[in-house]
Formats: structure tokens, C-alpha cells, sequence
């Protein structure tokens, strides 16, 4: 019997990796020695967050922070504040951003914290006593060369605000101890916009690489709905695409008319979701009964009868095997992940196997083209990076120059993805971005441990 606590997410995503990662061991046994070292976070931190309500009563969370790896830089990672944060969803989400992290190019190890508090149906006051409270004890722990978190789920440019005040307070220094900041006191353009804009920029590699296209006239389903699912629709629609979904906690809205989501919808889910209302607070307005239907508690997935790529952009597992198999039917190729593994390992091995059908590039009829979350969704890390190398030159780039930058970042990181999936793939004439993505990560991480005597 183990002694160890179970884990689910957290063993799942070492599953994932470890599956993947089979044909590189079989040929590079002595990597497996570093596979096992690198699955044990350096340093967890847990700690009691306690702190004020308006009423006067007290109020108390737990905190962590899982500093994973520092093999190629500072722990980098986001801080959640949702009330499902335990210890195993921040091991997962630390370990998936060791590998994320690597495939940027930038210098930057892999790391995940949070609490359980929920900023939902909380004033502004409470919300700042509690991220004064928080940053308390994890001002003890970060640095800006040591562990530099950034923003994530529950953890906005409200959050992250007041969270850099109280460090500058603790610490008594302006330092770039956190990303994702105000753009006029050391934030990145781009910042908000990057997840989702980095996404759309790596499945651009995609629709190239597989059909020779582009998004023009593509119909996307996207679920979620906060800044990453904006932000890839927002620029899906520039590009030419048709978004047909998007989703939260309560259901799906499914566009009935072919035209889809407009950039001006966009704008109105955006301002509902900053005053943390649920989506049908927009079916309720704006007239959206005429071109949208609401579908109470279900997913984008199974709603459309034709589609052509989908992105999972709101919370891990939210695409399961029945749901990849309805995709399937459905015409779509494409699947990309904007949220942290966004899909079932059921779901993964639906869409692998159709990819390892596929005997000829000249047919590729039937198959899903699968993209996971640690590389397609890399984008705003990558930016936190840039924000990062800001903050060290005391300058700000322009949106323009930060743009380029992030295309250029996810070119390159599908490049190598697809590269190393070449390598390494086992059956199929197209190469495995999974085992990409796992693969390149991973010898990355593994060889500067190795060179810093982590392993031997």
C-alpha cells in the first residue's frame, strides 16, 4: 500500500507524460532515472491564509505554492483562487507548466499556487484583505529571481494588484515579483490576450501543416468564456472564422445562425464576466434569443451538427471520450487545447488513433489533428516571460513588438513539437504533437538537470 496521498489529477497528468514519453526511454533508458526525479516538486509550500469579512468575522483559506522545478529558471506559474484548489490540481498544474515552459524558449521553471478562497459574491474590500493576507506569508517565498507567479483562474488584474501592493508593502521594494501587472506600473501589452492569441497562432501552424488552409470560413467551437476563450474567439474572427460556442460553469451558448459570435458579443460576455455574472445574464440581453440557444448544464461539444476545429479553453477534463467521438462526426480536425489538459486521456486516444490511421498525408479523411494544452496554450506564459525580461531592462515594448514576439514564440514551439513528433511517433504518417510537446519538454528539463547534478 502506498504511502502516498491519492492524487487523481496529478498521477493523470504523469500518466499522460509518461505514456507519451515510452518510444524517447526505449531508446534513452537512462533518461528514466530523471523521469522519476522530475515528478517530485522541488519545495511545496502550505500555509493558513486568515482574514476579515465586512461583517467582522473571520474568515480563513488554505494557501499554497508548489515551486516544481527551477532547472531552467525562476518557478513560474499562476496563483487560482477557486474554492476546488487542493494540493493535487496545483502539483498537476505545476508539473504540466515545467514542460509549457520549456517549449517558450525562455528561461523560466515550472511552478503553481493558489487557495481555496472564492472571489465570487466577495466585495472589493474583502477581496483585498484577503490578498493582503495571502501575500503575507507567500512574500516570504517569491522573488523576482527566485518564484514570480502570475494571474489564473479567480486571479484577475484586480487580484494581482493588490497582491503586488502587499508585497511592495511586506518587502519594501518595487521589484517584478509578479506578471500580468498594470500596464502603467510594469505590466506587458498583450498580457491579457496572449493565451488566447498564442492559441489561435499554433493551430494557424496546424490548418497549414494538414490542409494547406486557414481559418477563413473555419467554424470553431470554443468553451469557456473568460480571457482566453475571448481572446481566441476575438481573433478567430479576425482571422476569418466563424465561432459558433462558448460556455461556463452553468451551460453553453450555441450560435443558430451561420454567421456566429461578433467581436461586439465578445465585448458584452467580457463585461458580464468582469461583474462575475453567468452567460445567461447575455442571453438575457442584447435581443441574443434570436441568434443564440442556451443549453442548461451541458458542453459546446455534442450541440453542433458540423465543425471544423474545436478549442477547449475552460478547465481541465472537459472534453471526454463520448464528447471526442461526437467531434469526430461532427467534421472536426482540429482540436487545440487554451485550457490545462482541457481533455480526458480517453479523449486523447480517440483523437491519437485516428491520427495513427492515417497511412498516407495524401488522405487524411477521418482524423483529429490534437494539440495539448502545455504547448497551444503556452502563449501567456510566454509573454509573463517577456513581461519578465521587460521589467529586468526597464523598458516596455510595444504592442506591436510583443505581438511579434508571441507569433513567433508559438511558430517555434510547433515547430519543435512537430519536429521531435516526427522523431518519435509511432505509427500514422502525421507526427504526434502530444508526444512532441511531452518529448521536447522533457529533454530540455531533464539535460540542464542533469547538468546541475539533480540526476546522474
Amino acid at each position: 500500500m502506498s504511502n502516498l496521498p491519492v492524487e487523481p489529477e496529478f498521477q493523470q497528468a504523469v500518466a499522460e507524460i509518461t505514456q507519451t514519453l515510452e518510444p524517447f526511454l526505449v531508446k534513452n533508458p537512462e533518461y528514466r532515472r530523471a523521469l522519476e526525479v522530475v515528478q517530485i516538486p522541488e519545495r511545496v509550500i502550505q500555509f493558513r491564509v486568515t482574514w476579515e469579512k465586512d461583517d467582522g468575522s473571520l474568515a480563513v483559506n488554505r494557501g499554497f505554492r508548489c515551486q516544481f522545478n527551477s532547472a531552467l529558471g525562476p518557478y513560474k506559474g499562476g496563483l487560482r483562487l477557486h474554492p476546488t484548489v487542493n494540493l493535487s490540481i496545483l502539483k498537476f498544474l505545476g508539473f504540466e507548466q515545467i514542460f509549457k515552459n520549456a517549449l517558450t524558449g525562455l528561461m523560466m521553471g515550472g511552478g503553481k499556487g493558489g487557495s481555496d478562497f472564492d472571489p465570487k459574491g466577495k466585495s472589493d474590500n474583502e477581496i483585498r484583505r484577503f490578498c493582503y493576507a495571502f501575500m503575507q506569508e507567500l512574500s516570504r517565498h517569491i522573488g523576482a529571481d527566485l518564484d514570480v507567479p502570475a494571474g489564473d483562474i479567480g486571479t484577475g488584474g484586480r487580484e494581482i494588484g493588490f497582491m503586488f501592493g502587499a508585497y511592495k508593502k511586506y518587502r519594501n521594494e518595487f521589484s517584478g515579483i509578479l506578471t500580468g501587472k498594470g500596464g502603467n506600473w510594469g505590466g506587458s501589452f498583450i498580457r491579457p490576450e496572449a493565451t488566447g492569441f498564442g492559441l489561435v497562432y499554433y493551430v494557424t501552424e496546424m490548418l497549414k501543416d494538414l490542409d494547406n488552409t486557414d481559418w477563413k470560413g473555419k467554424k470553431v467551437l470554443i468553451s469557456g468564456a473568460g480571457n482566453v476563450a475571448q481572446y481566441a474567439a476575438l481573433k478567430v474572427i479576425e482571422l476569418g472564422g466563424k465561432v459558433l460556442s462558448l460556455s461556463d460553469s452553468t451551460g453553453s451558448l450555441i450560435s443558430t445562425t451561420e454567421e456566429g459570435f461578433t467581436p461586439e458579443d465578445i465585448s458584452s460576455i467580457a463585461e458580464i464576466k468582469l461583474a462575475r455574472q453567468s452567460l445567461t445574464a447575455f442571453v438575457e440581453s442584447n435581443g441574443a434569443e434570436q441568434r443564440f440557444k442556451w443549453h442548461l448544464g451541458e458542453r459546446p461539444w455534442t450541440l453542433v451538427e458540423k465543425a471544423d476545429v474545436a478549442l477547449p479553453s475552460a478547465s481541465q477534463n472537459e472534453l471526454n471520450g463520448e464528447e471526442a467521438k461526437a467531434l469526430l462526426k461532427a467534421g472536426v480536425r482540429y482540436v487545440a487545447e487554451g485550457s490545462n489538459m482541457g481533455c480526458t486521456l480517453d479523449a486523447i486516444e480517440i483523437f491519437e488513433n485516428s491520427r495513427k490511421s492515417i497511412k498516407s498525408r495524401t488522405n487524411t479523411d477521418g482524423v483529429i489533428f490534437y494539440a495539448p494544452g502545455k504547448a497551444a496554450n503556452a502563449g501567456g506564459v510566454a509573454v509573463s516571460g517577456l513581461e519578465m525580461a521587460q521589467n529586468s531592462q526597464r523598458l516596455k515594448w510595444t504592442p506591436e513588438e510583443v505581438d511579434a514576439k508571441l507569433k513567433d514564440i508559438m511558430v517555434t514551439c510547433y515547430k519543435t513539437c512537430w519536429e521531435t513528433g516526427k522523431e518519435f511517433s509511432e505509427g500514422g504518417a502525421l507526427p504526434s504533437l502530444v508526444a512532441g510537446a511531452n518529448i521536447a519538454g522533457f529533454i530540455k528539463v531533464a539535460n540542464a538537470m542533469r547538468d546541475q547534478g539533480d540526476w546522474w
